[in-house]
């Protein structure tokens, strides 16, 4: 089916200890027969032929799957959001025929810069939304969905203050009984360079209460709120103030757990107190609403 020259430079490198000879043949393949058969394989073989134009015979035969691939979607993007990076593209409906059999899935990966491997992150079965999850999600849509849609997907499995290249891909699958489902994928989108810095605070602790204890002891006051979930937090900071003046801060270290004991007071005095949280970034949240206790 085809016929490749033998290299410019064969003579000077065909003996020891050269490099391995390497050539390229592009086989286009008619549109046509991967419609038509889109389950099945185009199998390759080369044969080297001397100057008398005889050969050893066929090399080991490679077998490629006809699967059409799909063009990449459009203005795929990424920016750093509180839980994570959030990746969106804008979700096209492909037309063409249907392929029963046929699932299409948009497959993202990942590479950290200063490192050559890219991993793979997420696999969106039928990732347009408001359209059907079908093995024909976005190749047989009705006339009236056939618009663009747009979607997403949050990378949370990463370590902040790094650098990461994202990329995607529309990989198409034809499941095979009892073996692997054949795959191929479409082209890349262009790589998107994304800075995972982390400025975002913890939510705000809320729930705060406080409740004084004095009689036959020492007095003080006991803060307890809800704690907060983050799952980057490192702890807690506790403020306090009296009527009219500056909330101050009362820990010298992060407070680990979601309460703590005032035993800095005196009688007659009423005290207000506030709670932030804090990651372990350091970005810490907003004060919570305050809670008022007086002491006797």
């Amino acid at each position: 089916m085809g016929e490749v020259p033998r290299p410019a430079d064969f003579e000077a490198n065909r003996k020891p200890p050269t490099k391995k000879l390497v050539d390229v043949y592009v086989d286009i393949l008619p549109k046509a027969l991967e419609q038509e058969h889109p389950a099945g394989f185009a199998t390759y073989a080369v044969e080297v032929l001397n100057s008398a134009g005889r050969g050893a015979g066929l090399s080991n035969q490679v077998h490629v799957p006809l699967l059409p691939a799909l063009p990449p979607f459009s203005d795929f993007a990424a920016k750093v959001v509180p839980q994570g990076v959030l990746i969106s593209w804008q979700c096209e409906a492909v037309p063409g025929a249907k392929l029963p059999g046929v699932r299409y899935v948009f497959r993202i990966y990942r590479r950290q810069e200063g490192t050559t491997r890219s991993d793979r992150i997420g696999d969106l079965v039928a990732p347009c939304r408001n359209e059907p999850a079908a093995s024909d999600a976005f190749i047989d849509l009705p006339a009236a969905k056939r618009e663009n849609h747009y979607d997403s997907f949050l990378d949370q499995n990463l370590d902040w203050e790094k650098t990461y290249f994202y990329h995607g891909t529309v990989v198409s699958e034809m499941p095979a009984p009892g073996k692997p489902a054949v795959e191929v994928e479409g082209d890349d989108t262009p790589d998107v360079k994304v800075f995972a810095h982390d400025v975002f605070p913890p939510a705000v602790p809320t729930g705060l209460q406080a409740v004084f204890s004095g009689p036959g002891q020492q007095p003080f006051i006991d803060l307890i709120w809800s704690p907060v979930t983050d799952a980057d937090l490192a702890g807690y900071n506790i403020y306090r103030h009296e009527g009219g003046k500056v909330p101050m801060k009362l820990n010298s270290e992060l407070v680990k757990t979601p309460a703590f004991r005032d035993t800095q007071v005196a009688s007659g005095q009423t005290y207000f107190y506030s709670v932030t949280a804090v990651d372990q970034r350091g970005n810490e949240s907003e004060r919570s609403e305050e809670a008022s206790e007086r002491v006797p």
